[in-house]
């Protein structure tokens, strides 16, 4: 029987963490009983890892995992760890703002066994022209930094199998603000089996986004400075 899990980080997302685990929780019901959904709270100072203990209560296949704020990637990271430390076959990765389409999910699962990655290409988003911009711009940066085209770096959905992400996850450090870049870039650079599959994006479904413009820029400053040790790194 096929192992899936799905990681999910949260912050702060009580408004729409109940309806994201309902919705993703039916595919891990399909899959069959060894996979399992995994919330992990990031630190979130509102209820949203109450609630997501009170939807564990009547599902068995669900995991809650709690750890200090540490941020998306940090989380991420840990994720896929989690993954790999029980034994999972495909880690499939998204996040808990309702952004992404759960039905769009099988078209993934479908090529699992073909590519050692498949990711989302967010070529019609709806969450804003900024957001737009900071992905244009990561690209871009990637390719000065690292000499690689990537379609879409950071895309909150992407399945891999754990058997080749165990060969490249320590590549990636423990504080980075961004894991699924680092991993798109390696699978590039390494000329894995990737495959890009457009999907939906939509506006966030509820809550306040952590992330805003000044802290992107912020974090995008110190991203060029470690893209430039990385690739040297990496060669």
């Amino acid at each position: 029987m096929e192992k899936l899990y799905i990681i999910i980080p949260a912050y702060n997302e009580e408004a729409n963490i109940k309806s994201v685990i309902e919705s993703w929780y039916k595919i891990i019901e399909e899959i069959g009983k060894e996979s399992k959904l995994v919330i992990i709270d990031d630190g979130s100072k509102d209820r949203t890892y109450e609630i997501i203990k009170e939807c564990a209560k009547n599902k068995p296949n669900l995991r809650v995992v709690t750890k200090e704020n540490g941020g998306h990637g940090e989380t991420v990271l840990y994720g896929y760890k989690y993954a790999i430390q029980n034994n999972a076959e495909y880690v499939f990765q998204t996040d808990s703002d309702g952004q992404t389409v759960p039905e769009e999910f099988w078209k993934f699962w479908q090529e699992k066994d073909n590519y050692d990655m498949v990711i989302g290409n967010r070529n019609k988003r709806k969450d804003g022209i900024s957001r737009i911009i900071v992905t244009k711009t990561l690209k871009l940066s990637i390719k000065l930094c690292f000499h690689v085209n990537v379609t879409d770096a950071n895309t909150p959905f992407r399945i891999m199998k754990v058997e080749t992400l165990k060969k490249y996850i320590n590549k990636v450090p423990e504080k980075f603000n961004l894991t699924n870049v680092l991993l798109s870039v390696i699978y590039e650079k390494e000329k894995l089996k990737v495959k890009y599959i457009p999907i939906t994006f939509e506006k966030r479904q509820g809550g306040i986004n952590s992330i805003n413009i000044r802290k992107i820029c912020k974090i995008g400053m110190h991203a060029i400075s470690d893209f430039r040790r990385l690739n040297k790194e990496l060669a």
